[in-house]
């Protein structure tokens, strides 16, 4: 009984055919596939072309890329049209097959519109100027830098860039401009200045579009940049008598990074504490000498980074790579030296807890690095989702 039911199960086996493959069909599908394929991508060529007309004219428009959006997103619509005007025959044409024919078309018409949109089709976008005065405001007879970050899609050239000072266009020879770092430097001297003087600036950078932008700004001169309003007398020789507890204050009215003093041209001591709107130190700090009269000079120091773009990981570079890297960090950060013309005088006690304390060490800014995907992760993430896709639509394939 087990060997005719057997034998019956491997007649049932043999007598199963597969069905006949439609050569001519699957022919005319894959004909029809290519011409929708290359029709969505000419259409979507062409409405990226009236796109990018419609782009000029909406220039200054708020609304003008959610605009153009719009009309190649409803635009979309023609193809279907399109298709039944030049004679293709659309049965069994599917979801599947809508949605490759919009994909093609809408990252058609994306990518040919972002082309058009940028050099050297087109240039809408002015220069961006990032500046930076090192400091904003400094005692007489110290220098003062203007530091700017200019950078444009187009590039920008030392002859599109302008510069006055209170209205006075400086020759271009008195200032500097990095092409390949794209940094402006300037720095300003003036030692006829003994009153208290605020001057304007004006820093204007013009691509090869002709498009321009204006920066303006001020900086200070003073002889109260810094002060040290506590103890009284510091400024009358031998000055006030001083322990390990005495504070004594600082003011400053710039933007610092940094607070230093030193005795009698000693090492410098840091200030990092604060109370209110003081800078407070103390004679306890190493430096200070015991039962003696002593000078103090005081410092600030401001430091400045412009954020540093890389498309790699610190931990990926080459050695070389990080060297370059490095160049760019130094390219990049800058600084300038408060030097307060007032000398102060103390009176040291003879205490036990003068000068015994390590000074407090000063956090300097941490240079900021962004991170920027490269364009070969663009690639790898598109081909990525591609092959996902790809896949997809295979697997339902086999099952159906």
């Amino acid at each position: 009984m087990a060997k005719r039911r057997k034998e019956k199960t491997e007649e049932e086996e043999i007598d199963f055919k597969f069905p006949k493959f439609d050569e001519e069909g699957f022919l005319r599908r894959e004909r029809r596939n290519i011409k929708t394929t290359f029709i969505s991508f000419l259409f979507g060529a062409l409405i990226a072309t009236i796109s990018f007309g419609f782009w000029i004219l909406l220039s200054g428009n708020t609304w003008r890329w959610l605009l153009v959006l719009l009309f190649g997103v409803f635009t979309a619509s023609w193809l279907k049209y399109i298709f039944i005007r030049l004679n293709i025959d659309l049965t069994n044409f599917g979801k599947k097959g809508w949605f490759g024919t919009y994909a093609i078309y809408f990252v058609s018409w994306m990518i040919v519109l972002i082309i058009l949109c940028n050099p050297p089709f087109y240039d809408d976008e002015n220069p961006k100027i990032d500046v930076v005065v090192l400091p904003d405001m400094q005692e007489f007879g110290n220098p003062v830098k203007i530091i700017a970050k200019i950078t444009d899609n187009v590039g920008v050239q030392k002859s599109g860039i302008t510069f006055s000072i209170n209205g006075e266009i400086l020759n271009p020879e008195s200032y500097e401009f990095d092409n390949i770092y794209n940094v402006f430097r300037y720095t300003y001297t003036n030692d006829s200045i003994k009153n208290e003087t605020t001057l304007s600036f004006t820093l204007s950078a013009k691509d090869g579009s002709n498009h321009k932008t204006e920066h303006q700004g001020t900086f200070t001169f003073s002889d109260k940049t810094i002060i040290v309003p506590e103890p009284l007398d510091v400024d009358v020789s031998p000055g006030p008598r001083v322990g390990s507890a005495t504070s004594i204050k600082f003011k400053v009215d710039a933007d610092i990074t940094r607070l230093y003093y030193t005795i009698d041209n000693g090492a410098p001591i840091n200030v990092t504490d604060k109370e209110g709107e003081y800078y407070v130190t103390y004679p306890k700090y190493e430096g200070w000498p015991k039962n003696k009269n002593v000078t103090m000079r005081v410092f600030a120091e401001k430091n400045y980074t412009f954020d540093i773009i890389t498309d790699k990981n610190l931990n990926q570079m080459t050695k070389e790579e990080l060297q370059k890297f490095q160049v760019k960090i130094n390219v990049n950060t800058f600084d300038n030296i408060i030097v307060d013309n007032q000398t102060y005088c103390f009176r040291v006690a003879d205490e036990t807890g003068v000068g015994i304390e390590t000074p407090p060490t000063a956090e300097l800014p941490k240079i900021k690095i962004v991170s920027v995907p490269g364009f070969e992760t663009i690639i790898f993430i598109i081909s990525l989702i591609v092959v996902v896709l790809i896949f997809k639509y295979r697997k339902k394939d086999k099952k159906t």
